[in-house]
């Protein structure tokens, strides 16, 4: 079901639609407050170990530590809210449990069900900044060319990486099936930052629409919205699989040498 569908099923009203031809966040709206929302409730079977992968320790803490860090320490971030999933009994022995900025909420079976849960406790009028649990490499700098990018963007936008290499379309044998052109292609990143009140409406509406909803950009997407593209790190990278454990290991055992 696209948005204007929903329209006419009243699950978002045509008002909010016609807004969002005009720039609805004006450029005084920077200054609003940026809440940080970490969906943290995946099991992260992919990795194969005996706990989720944001768990399992790198350069002397959890991958969720340091990403927490990252967050919890950027000046222009006022909270940071953790969606957890309803078993988990190791976040609370993290030092960055207790911290002042950080709320705790149960998350859900998907990512979008974590991020509205999270997003109902931070202010209408704000700015969620939604970043993976499991990107522990994320630098102040990015975030902070995130933030800049409200004013060319007010719609929202993504950190994101230019695809550099040939990209191969497979057939259903397993076999390349095309070459797909990699001019304009991005890889989509976080943090993924869009007004509060926008980005849980449409959350809501596209998953009650049983649109397919992979990242926050793709529910603005589907309300009619272009988010922004902001040219992030390479070393932004999501700890996904084994072999990124070792990767992430030496980017952190970089940053920490530079400090």
């Amino acid at each position: 079901m696209t948005a204007l569908e929903c329209v006419e099923h009243g699950l978002i009203t045509s008002a909010n639609l016609e807004n969002q031809s005009e720039p609805a966040i004006q450029i005084e709206h920077v200054t609003q407050a940026v809440v940080a929302i970490v969906p943290a409730a995946g099991i992260g079977s992919r990795m194969g170990a005996d706990r989720p992968k944001q768990y399992l320790e790198v350069c002397g803490q959890s991958i969720l530590a340091h990403t927490l860090d990252r967050l919890l320490s950027h000046p222009q971030i006022s909270q940071v809210i953790v969606a957890l999933h309803p078993d988990d009994d190791i976040f609370d022995s993290l030092p960055q449990a207790i911290h002042p900025k950080l709320i705790k909420v149960l998350g859900g079976g998907e990512r979008a069900d974590s991020v509205l849960a999270a997003l109902q406790l931070a202010p209408q009028n704000s700015w969620a900044l939604v970043h993976d649990a499991a990107r522990p490499c994320l630098t102040a700098a990015d975030i902070d060319k995130l933030l800049a990018s409200r004013r060319q963007f007010p719609q929202g936008a993504i950190l994101a990486m230019p695809v550099r290499d040939t990209m191969k379309r497979a057939n259903q044998l397993g076999e390349i099936g095309t070459t797909v052109c990699r001019d304009d292609l991005w890889h989509a990143l976080t943090p993924q930052l869009f007004p509060t009140g926008q980005l849980k409406g449409y959350l809501n509406a596209a998953m009650a629409a049983g649109a397919v909803v992979t990242d926050e950009a793709s529910a603005m997407e589907w309300a009619g919205i272009s988010p922004g593209l902001v040219s992030g790190r390479a070393d932004n990278i999501k700890v996904t699989h084994p072999d990124d454990f070792g990767l992430a290991e030496l980017f952190l055992m970089r940053a920490l040498s530079s400090r």
